[in-house]
């Protein structure tokens, strides 16, 4: 049972099967890639505020501060987001502020999750994508020695053999998919944790608490 013997005796449905397969792990660790990508800097560690942030009562020189500190970038979004809610006319700075936070707060879970729900759809469905390969390779192989008479073990290992190869490329296909799903969205509900009690903290933050208009 070589390679070359499993693709030229597949039929159409079996190529299909191996195709949908190398699509799903081309896009999994592309997935896996860009999370790598976007969230090693950003989320390699929690991002924090200095404690001179929190007793700064000028909005710009808080904004510098947290610019200088925040490595993720993902604190200076809600610190900028509040400088504009501050810098808006018209209504309750409070409620300007909280509306300008819980804005930014769903744009970044969005970003922190991108990716995640295309890793988990593969790592449920890849398995059952390679058992229909290995049902319909079984079938096949059943279907050709019907009608033989007696049949030798040799005759029925080989094509079982490669039946359950299909099996075994949706589990290599599913399991990358399953643990960097699971790790990406620890990560991502760990740091959001910490994002949403700083975004509670920057409501009662001194420089944001005066209407400048």
């Amino acid at each position: 049972m070589t390679l070359n013997h499993m693709i030229e005796s597949a039929d159409g449905v079996i190529l299909a099967v191996a195709l949908v397969l190398f699509v799903m792990s081309v896009l999994s660790w592309a997935a896996i890639g860009a999370r790598l990508l976007y969230g090693w800097q950003r989320l390699k560690q929690r991002p924090t505020a200095p404690d001179a942030f929190w007793g700064q009562a000028n909005s710009q020189e808080a904004l510098q501060l947290i610019q200088e500190s925040d490595r993720s970038g993902l604190l200076l979004r809600l610190v900028k987001r509040a400088e504009l809610a501050c810098s808006a006319v018209g209504g309750d700075i409070h409620d300007r502020l909280l509306r300008h936070l819980r804005d930014e707060l769903l744009l970044i879970r969005h970003d922190l999750s991108a990716g995640l729900g295309l890793l988990a759809s593969i790592g449920s469905t890849a398995p059952f994508v390679g058992l229909l390969g290995t049902v319909w390779s079984i079938f096949r192989a059943l279907t050709s020695i019907q009608g033989q008479g007696q049949v030798m073990i040799d005759q029925v290992a080989g094509p079982v053999g490669e039946a359950l190869v299909m099996t075994a490329a949706g589990l290599f296909v599913a399991i990358p998919a399953v643990l960097a799903y699971n790790a990406f969205q620890r990560l991502s509900q760990k740091h959001m944790a910490g994002i949403e009690a700083f975004a509670d903290d920057l409501l009662q933050h001194p420089a944001f608490q005066t209407n400048k208009n």
